[in-house]
């Protein structure tokens, strides 16, 4: 029987896309064209890859006037901000820019006598699960990469975002990458972990929730496919009594509430020295109530629906069950008439928060955040690592030493000072406890999507 995926559109509850997910026997097709078709590709010069790779980027940013409305209804982003296009050059080009010196041989010795070196080959196929929250950023991060290193790359694409995947497989054929070397599936849960349990795969990039993840284990186990997973997060921030509170205040609010509060490493709960606190909480609260929610099709809307009812459903509940037992809301919702109940929820602050609440320890990715207090660095340290997510942790103050020292007793996979919510390419994406376990972007992403051969050639 044949499965149904239905794009259900934040905008207005209608159905904005539909795709028939593709039957096994297809599916099976599908990838055993792709690995047919992988090797010619990994025999191209380096360069040729990269060219074409980089063509399809700018193929890509091209569709920009389709695919920014495209993404506020799939998803909700509002086109004032224009879609992912500048993330997604920033990232191709970097990794673009370092595959030849990360790709080249690494020669141990090369001698009368011996030629002693370690090579790295394309993994072979590589399955990439991409979510909707940036769903362009999100996927480039792998397919980038693993397509320069000679992989092909079967992309299966959130159903909240079906049409992305469609877009880079039209903007990566335009610039000549083989249909085969690059194929977008809409594929069921069912298939996913058969094909996956099958041993089709030599690597599976998932980005997604911890459940998910988790599903992925038990697909792959026993068939020793490598995998990233990137699977969540609870990301902190600390203002220390050193910082500049306004530019604090500015980068915090905005990474908590900017994209709905649906970014992986957006600010879930905020520390702040004692010193600072009310001064800080004031300015917060200023700062959401210049915030404008609405439809995201409208220029003047600063933050549109979450991506589906469901979701904002979570975050309404964490803020309910956490003034229940005794958080403050300092965001009236009737300050935000657009709040329909549904998919578009209004930003909100708490205060007097604890961590015996959910929404201080558990994901919300939504727009609310929590604001404590603290007294010093290792009440700070202790609260930010008091979670079980680990993707990145954001220091506000004017003492870089004190950051480094700080961010070496947390948890966490980046540490960031007086910045949050971003991503530097040349540094390895990574995470620890449930935000999961891989490594992308930066010299080691593309290690991750290659395998090492070690060479021992004997001359006399």
């Amino acid at each position: 029987m044949m499965t149904t995926i239905r794009l259900i559109s934040p905008v207005d509850g209608s159905v904005y896309a539909e795709r028939d997910a593709l039957p096994i026997a297809a599916a099976r097709d599908a990838v055993a064209r792709a690995r047919a078709a992988q090797s010619a590709w990994s025999a191209r010069p380096l360069e040729e890859r990269v060219a074409t790779v980089m063509a399809g980027i700018d193929a890509l940013e091209a569709m920009a006037p389709e695919i920014v409305p495209e993404l506020a209804w799939q998803m909700g982003r509002p086109v004032r901000y224009g879609g992912e296009f500048g993330g997604v050059r920033e990232r191709a080009a970097y990794m673009a820019g370092i595959a030849a010196d990360v790709l080249a041989d690494e020669v141990i010795e090369e001698s009368a006598q011996f030629t002693r070196l370690l090579a790295r080959e394309p993994q072979g196929v590589v399955f990439v699960i991409a979510p909707w929250n940036y769903p362009f950023l999100t996927a480039v991060n792998t397919v980038v990469p693993a397509l320069i290193a000679g992989n092909a790359v079967v992309l299966k694409h959130a159903s909240q975002t079906l049409l992305a995947g469609e877009r880079l497989a039209q903007a990566f054929y335009k610039a000549g990458v083989p249909e085969d070397v690059f194929q977008n599936v809409v594929l069921d849960h069912t298939t996913t972990e058969t094909l996956i349990a099958e041993r089709c795969f030599d690597f599976v990039n998932f980005t997604g929730s911890v459940g998910g993840g988790r599903a992925i284990e038990r697909a792959a186990a026993g068939t020793f496919t490598g995998t990233g997973l990137e699977l969540g997060g609870k990301d902190p921030g600390y203002v220390r009594s050193d910082a500049d509170l306004d530019a604090a205040v500015d980068g915090l609010m905005d990474g908590a509430m900017f994209n709905s509060g649906q970014c992986c490493c957006g600010i879930e709960r905020i520390y702040v020295h004692e010193s600072l606190y009310d001064a800080f909480v004031d300015k917060a609260v200023a700062w959401v109530r210049g915030q404008r929610l609405g439809n995201p099709l409208e220029h003047d809307t600063t933050m549109g629906p979450m991506a589906h009812a469901r979701f904002a459903a979570i975050v309404r509940g964490q803020i309910a069950d956490a003034v229940a037992a005794g958080a403050r809301a300092l965001i009236d919702v009737a300050e935000f008439p657009a709040d329909d109940g549904g998919a578009y929820l209004a930003p909100q602050i708490l205060v007097d928060v604890t961590h015996d609440m959910a929404v201080m320890r558990e994901e919300s990715f939504g727009p609310v955040v929590g604001i404590m207090p603290v007294r010093d660095d290792a009440e700070a340290i202790a609260l930010m690592n008091d979670c079980d997510y680990g993707l990145t942790a954001s220091i506000w103050t004017a003492d870089a030493q004190a950051a480094r020292h700080i961010g070496g007793q947390l948890q966490t996979g980046t540490v960031l000072m007086n910045r949050c919510d971003y991503l530097d390419p040349a540094l390895c994406w990574t995470g620890c406890k449930d935000t999961g376990r891989g490594a992308a972007l930066s010299s080691l992403g593309y290690h991750a999507l290659t395998r090492v051969k070690s060479y021992h050639l004997k001359k006399a």
